[in-house]
Order: C-alpha cells, then sequence, then structure tokens
C-alpha cells in the first residue's frame, strides 16, 4: 500500500513539474526576414559571393583553355615541353583550389564576411529572445524554422512578433 501511495505520489509530482514548464515556439527564419539590417546584409553578402564566383569562373576558364592547348599541342611538343606544360596545368589547378578554399572554404573569405555582415543582427534576436524568456519565465524556447523539427506548435505560442516588438520592427 505505501509502494502504491509513493508511485501515485511520484507520478502527480511528475505531472505538476511537466505542467508547470513554460516553453514558447519562435521562428527564426521569420524573425530575421522582417529585420531590413538582415536583408540589406544578405544582399551585401550575395554580392560578395557573385564576385568571388565570377573570379573563380575566370579562372576556371583559363585552366580549359590551357588543357585544350595543351591537347591541341600536345603531339608536337617535345617531353620537355610535355613535362613543362603540365607543370603549369598543374599548378594553374592547385591555384584554383586554392582560391576557391580562401574564398568559399570553412573560415574563408564568404564565412568572415557573414560573421561581420550577419552575426550581430543574429546576436541582437538572441539577446531579445534571452530577454523575451527571463521576462515572460520561459523554462525553453523552440526555433520551428530550420533544424528541430515541430510537427505541431499551437500559433498562441509562437513569440516570433513578440521579439520583433522586442527589436522595434514593424
Amino acid at each position: 500500500m505505501k509502494q502504491l501511495i509513493l508511485g501515485i505520489a511520484i507520478c502527480f509530482a511528475a505531472i505538476t513539474t511537466v505542467s508547470a514548464q513554460r516553453y514558447a515556439v519562435i521562428d527564426s527564419k521569420y524573425i530575421l526576414e522582417k529585420i531590413p539590417d538582415y536583408a540589406e546584409a544578405q544582399t551585401k553578402l550575395d554580392q560578395f559571393s557573385e564576385m568571388w564566383q565570377q573570379e573563380l569562373d575566370q579562372k576556371a576558364a583559363e585552366l580549359q583553355k590551357m588543357y585544350k592547348d595543351y591537347d591541341a599541342e600536345q603531339v608536337m611538343l617535345s617531353d620537355e615541353l610535355k613535362k613543362k606544360r603540365e607543370d603549369q596545368i598543374f599548378n594553374a589547378e592547385k591555384i584554383l583550389r586554392d582560391l576557391q578554399k580562401r574564398r568559399f572554404g570553412f573560415e574563408g573569405d564568404l564565412f568572415k564576411k557573414r560573421e561581420e555582415l550577419i552575426k550581430p543582427i543574429q546576436d541582437k534576436v538572441y539577446n531579445a529572445i534571452q530577454k523575451l524568456a527571463a521576462e515572460k519565465m520561459y523554462d525553453f524556447i523552440l526555433d520551428k524554422s530550420e533544424g528541430i523539427t515541430v510537427i505541431f506548435a499551437d500559433p498562441k505560442l509562437d513569440k516570433s512578433d513578440d521579439i520583433l516588438r522586442m527589436l522595434g520592427v514593424k
């Protein structure tokens, strides 16, 4: 009998603890899209990305031309000239790979630009979320945009508009 009462008490305590947790749902993608600074930063980032991609495309076209020229002239070249041309092609390939890595690789120029342009905006949003959580005493806040899958979220739990108001975005 004691075990039954103890079991019921534990279940009751667990249920009240679970029901006492406060949580909210936000959509960080929606929030960021509504912030004008974010759209401007994303446009700048896209411009840099396009410029760097054009640079890579130009280098790739030059490399392709080197391949074609080598294929066309290969039969007429001496072994020494073939080796020299192959070395030039190899070096051009290496330069292209290095440039691609420097522009678009991990911690490359695009990554650094994103950190410079977008991270401050994301930090402002994160700070607003923390402030909302502290003011409304939420135990946790779920983000229903990318990453975490939320199968269902009651629209009244979505606090994305509250975050936008805290950031001064209409």
